[in-house]
């Protein structure tokens, strides 16, 4: 047995027989990919102090990762079908550990959110290729069991990152959540060398870069405008954003349309069941993402909870996940797509509609059912949505499959945040402006108003000032907190209503169970004939 696997999965006769340790290393990549995200979210009041961020500042630095991860996944994905799936995984990683020890060392605004753009094009190469490389690897039979585990391996990442860098952040600065990156992903870079067999594309043909420039432009400019219109104003720069991509978007479809072998072929979006995923998925994580992000931000800024005790209170939300994952293991099969992912979508709305009971006066365990919810949600419905979309796909287009797959995933995730938390943080400026207006002084107004956090700085000089006090500093500090209460209850309001009435467009276009795509139907004497294969090793 060699030590590294170079016969391509393409030219084995039967499945290739280290495929589950091969999937290890798949989900490991993935893990470090989304624990990127969602590890800020504990680290951000550290970093907000020792760099003395602003609002804008630190939206960047969290969204510097997002532009780039969502706009060049479809490309880079097709690239590494082209030339090698297995390379695209080790060459992503590495690029991702090289932004890592950037960030990890680097004590300036401007290059830690560079090092961030770098990490995300490191993303934007791995995630794609971990999907690609698991559809190719994995016979039919099984290829929903290892989806399900790569979509667990996705809610576990949004607690394992907040959990991972609270940990560290006890005992370490905050470039240290960059750091813990690295050995991951060397270990990841390893175990794809020795386990991880190559695949690519055969008879491909030549790659769309037409095709593709214009879906950089398009999905970049569009996810631009989203973070920085709502949170900024919408001045000339998202405008022109926004613009842009709507005109890249039609120039991308009139393309792909009339050319021979285009990036995405467009016309998948007329497949009930593609589209129907699609959408699931970008839904799912716009509530989901969105409610994590401002949960997260009361457990820490109102109940003062550290970034470690924060992390710890995530945990429900990852088993919760696997629970989900083992039910849809089982249901699936049974009773369909639409019945399964559009039950997922229904719970985790009704997750997010219950966070519209946040008060003042609430505690982590108003949080829990949600997250629960949540979490049980991700699980449920994430695995059947992503076999659906990467069944859509033939065997030299998995790059692709994958790299749509993710940007529908990614780009829900910013929608959530950037769409949400300005919903946020207009309900909370309004808030506090109608309680406590005129009763600071304009500069210290304005800080208070800017954030949850910057309310609680300005109660804290409050005390300190011999003109204020403790008394005006508590008054203040409730003023935040019943404002910031009343933001998360408003904004979740609105959330579940998005959500509720993407859950009915997904279920009126998914079709029912007795559906099948061309592709479906193509694949489904080779699929069980693989399945008799496995079954008889």
């Amino acid at each position: 047995m060699p030590l590294f696997p170079n016969t391509p999965v393409e030219k084995m006769t039967e499945p290739y027989h280290r495929r589950w340790w091969a999937l290890l290393v798949l989900c490991l990549s993935l893990l470090i990919v989304v624990m990127a995200n969602t590890s800020l979210i504990v680290a951000a009041p550290d970093m907000t102090k020792d760099l003395g961020l602003s609002s804008s500042d630190l939206q960047w630095v969290i969204d510097g990762y997002t532009v780039p991860y969502a706009a060049l996944m479809l490309v880079l994905g097709a690239i590494g079908d082209k030339y090698s799936r297995r390379g695209a995984l080790v060459l992503g990683l590495l690029i991702f550990a090289g932004g890592s020890v950037m960030g990890g060392l680097v004590d300036e605004t401007n290059l830690v959110i560079t090092a961030r753009a770098i990490m995300g094009v490191g993303a934007a190469v791995v995630m794609p290729a971990t999907l690609s490389l698991l559809v190719a690897i994995f016979p039919r039979a099984e290829r929903a069991k290892a989806i399900t585990a790569w979509s667990a391996t996705s809610g576990l990442a949004i607690a394992a990152g907040p959990l991972a860098a609270g940990w560290l952040l006890e005992n370490h600065a905050w470039g240290s959540t960059f750091l813990m990156n690295v050995p991951i992903a060397v270990l990841g870079v390893v175990g794809a060398l020795l386990l991880v067999p190559p695949s690519k594309a055969e008879g491909m043909g030549r790659i769309d870069y037409v095709g593709g420039l214009l879906s950089i432009v398009s999905v970049g400019s569009l996810v631009y405008a989203t973070i920085e219109g709502p949170h900024f104003g919408w001045g000339a720069g998202p405008i022109t954003a926004a613009v842009v991509a709507g005109v890249g978007l039609l120039a991308f479809v009139a393309w792909e349309l009339k050319h021979p072998n285009p990036m995405l072929n467009v016309r998948k979006f007329t497949e009930r069941p593609f589209s129907g995923s699609m959408l699931a998925v970008l839904f799912f994580f716009f509530g989901t993402f969105g409610s994590i992000y401002y949960s997260t931000q009361f457990l820490q800024f109102v109940l003062g909870y550290d970034a470690l005790e924060t992390g710890i209170r995530l945990l429900p939300l990852a088993g919760a996940v696997f629970v989900g994952s083992a039910v849809t293991g089982k249901l699936a099969p049974k009773l369909g797509v639409k019945i399964v992912v559009g039950t997922g979508m229904v719970i985790g709305t009704a997750g997010v509609f219950l966070l519209t009971q946040i008060e003042t006066g609430s505690t982590y365990t108003d949080f829990l059912t949600p997250l629960l919810l949540l979490g049980f949600a991700i699980g449920l419905s994430l695995a059947p949505a992503t076999d659906t979309i990467m069944g859509s796909f033939p065997e030299d287009e998995l790059g692709v499959g994958g790299g749509a797959n993710d940007t529908a995933l990614e780009l829900g995730c910013a929608l959530g945040i950037a769409i949400l938390g300005s919903l946020l943080a207009t309900s909370y400026k309004d808030k506090l402006t109608d309680m406590v207006g005129g009763h600071l002084p304009a500069e210290a107004m304005d800080v208070a108003k800017d954030s949850v956090g910057g309310g609680i700085a300005v109660a804290e000089q409050v005390a300190k000032n011999p003109q204020g006090g403790a008394e005006q500093a508590q008054t203040l500090l409730g003023a935040v907190h019943e404002s910031f209460a009343h933001a998360i209850a408003h904004t979740s309001l609105i959330g579940g209503i998005i959500m509720a009435a993407g859950t009915l467009i997904v279920i009126a276009v998914l079709p029912g169970r007795g559906h099948t795509t061309k592709h479906d139907a193509e694949e489904a004497t080779p699929a069980t004939e693989e399945q008799t294969e496995t079954v008889g090793a």
